[in-house]
């Protein structure tokens, strides 16, 4: 699984993340973030070129050394300084009240431990930071949810622990942030199994 997970599936998602249906969502997403900006599941850095002239720095933190070497090949490309940290959003680093933003596209789904991962991301917000977020989950529909917890158990194995099941705006509430805006809907072009979307900014209080 090492293999896979290192020099496999860091090309799989690079280049099928990349896509052009997914650039619309990142921007808008990350359009209000600000400061100093912790990105958990940083990926290969696609989100990068979105960031406004408001953000000072950006820290990306991810576990996958395969999908590192991606991220370093953008990190220098931008005015901001990109720094980029193996380190698991369970446990995170980093002094209580550290950054402004956290950001986190379409990573949700595959944090083990996401309850603690979001404790630990409102942890390390300063007081009124905001959490920024374009994920993927369980759609409303019941003939949906019904093929999304099949799935679930292949994507796990496939995808690094891609919970197709998740109701991402559950967990964000159970945190303790106050969700200040939440978009669901249906992404075009998309199978519903996997394209139902949670977009939306909560902010720490």
């Amino acid at each position: 699984m090492g293999f896979y997970r290192e020099k496999i599936l860091p090309h799989i998602l690079h280049h099928g993340m990349a896509a052009e249906r997914h650039a619309r969502f990142r921007k808008e997403t990350v359009l209000t973030a600000r400061g100093s900006v912790l990105e958990i599941g940083f990926g290969s850095g696609l989100n990068l070129k979105y960031y406004s002239d408001a953000v000072t720095t950006v820290t990306g933190i991810e576990t996958n050394p395969g999908m590192r070497k991606y991220a370093v090949k953008l990190a220098h490309e931008y005015e901001f300084p990109v720094h980029l940290l193996d380190m698991d959003a369970q446990r995170l680093g980093f002094d209580n009240g550290e950054f402004d933003t956290v950001v986190s596209t379409w990573t949700m789904c595959s944090i083990l431990d996401l309850d603690r991962a979001l404790d630990e991301a409102k942890r390390v917000l300063k007081p009124g930071g905001k959490l920024l977020f374009i994920e993927h989950g369980l759609a409303p529909d019941l003939n949906v949810q019904k093929w999304q917890h099949r799935l679930t158990w292949f994507s796990r194995r496939i995808f690094d622990g891609c919970h197709a099941n998740r109701k991402i705006s559950d967990y964000v509430a159970r945190a303790g942030f106050e969700l200040t805006k939440l978009d669901t809907f249906y992404a075009p072009d998309m199978p519903k199994s996997g394209g139902y979307m949670y977009q939306g900014s909560a902010r720490k209080i």
